[in-house]
């Protein structure tokens, strides 16, 4: 992409220089509680230095499990903070790449390179920040199927080509590789005037994808199941906001996508058992997949062709026994959506 729109000036205006932190933000779209990570994730947390925490603007925790040794991209890193984080994680045989439009957050991402290398007492940086726009990975060097994992939080909504973002995941993504992102998702299309508003913009909100278009524009890229981790309402808490927002509902969802060719549109029947190990250290005791997938360590699940692939085709799979294959089709599977154990809204992902 050599022309980048209008959009990508305001946002640079908005991040680099209007926004001094997080506490600048207007509305609550862009903000995630801490008290809702791991553990794990939490006490790394504490050793990040607070120049890069007060200019987090993410609205979710999208740090995957079984990152140790991980090739890793953070889509919008920002001043780094989820970066530094699976930096931690990966380890030193592992590499965080962070991409970012905006030269002001890179300056302070890239400047605490050696101090947080040495908190975390790696003798070389695992990681490296580079310029760039997250419709075009290639400009930045991220090569085809070159990624076990690529994050966001609480970026593609900013993109005015989202569909361009989500071919260029899925070309940097190797085979049975990782999306997780959180972003800001409407109830209903977003009204076109409202699209060019600077502060609705920066705010997340009016770049927010309707959530069946966006279950149309994975499946027109032929990845139609997506799985939900978390969901949570958005409240605005600004009167001259809501007033020009209307009947709009938004909600922060954590969204997690493989990179599989042969996931089915709706959950299919073959008889699979998958059986979590209990090998994850940070998850002895079961492993959340999303938001109606909980295995307990030990203790056989039926599951549909698509989530045992899940489990049994990408970097989980040491950590899981799956039993049957595909030779045999039962019909659909009775995949109970999310509504039934989760309440509320009954937002589920894909087939399930």
């Amino acid at each position: 992409m050599n022309n980048h729109s209008s959009n990508h000036q305001v946002l640079k205006e908005y991040y680099g220089r209007v926004l001094g932190g997080s506490s600048d933000l207007k509305t609550n779209a862009c903000c995630s509680d801490p008290g809702t990570m791991p553990a794990r994730v939490r006490d790394i947390l504490k050793q990040i230095d607070p120049a890069i925490t007060d200019r987090f603007y993410g609205c979710g925790s999208p740090i995957p499990s079984a990152l140790e040794g991980c090739r890793v991209l953070d889509l919008g890193c920002g001043t780094g903070r989820d970066s530094y984080i699976l930096a931690s994680l990966v380890g030193e045989q592992g590499q965080v790449i962070g991409i970012d439009m905006t030269d002001e957050q890179l300056m302070v991402a890239t400047r605490h390179i050696p101090s947080m290398m040495e908190k975390f007492g790696f003798q070389q940086p695992n990681i490296d920040f580079r310029q760039g726009y997250i419709e075009d990975l290639q400009t930045p060097g991220i090569e085809d199927n070159s990624m076990d994992v690529v994050i966001s939080n609480c970026v593609i909504n900013l993109s005015p080509h989202k569909e361009e973002v989500f071919r260029e995941i899925f070309r940097v993504l190797k085979p049975g590789g990782e999306l997780l992102f959180s972003d800001v998702f409407a109830g209903q299309r977003i009204p076109a005037p409202l699209k060019d508003d600077p502060v609705l913009m920066g705010e997340c909100l009016s770049g927010a994808l309707y959530i069946e278009d966006f279950r149309r524009l994975l499946t027109g890229l032929g990845y139609p199941d997506y799985r939900l981790l978390s969901a949570s309402p958005i409240t605005i808490a600004n009167q001259q906001i809501e007033e020009k927002i209307g009947n709009i509902d938004f909600q922060s969802l954590t969204v997690r996508v493989f990179k599989l060719d042969n996931l089915e549109d709706i959950c299919e029947d073959y008889g699979q058992v998958a059986i979590y190990n209990g090998t994850l250290p940070e998850h002895p005791h079961f492993f959340q997949l999303d938001d109606h997938h909980r295995f307990i360590n030990g203790k056989p699940m039926l599951v549909c062709g698509n989530t045992a692939a899940m489990v049994q085709d990408t970097r989980y799979g040491s950590h899981f026994s799956v039993h049957g294959n595909r030779m045999t089709h039962y019909g659909p599977f009775n995949c109970l959506p999310a509504v039934d154990d989760h309440g509320a809204d009954g937002t589920t992902g894909g087939c399930c």
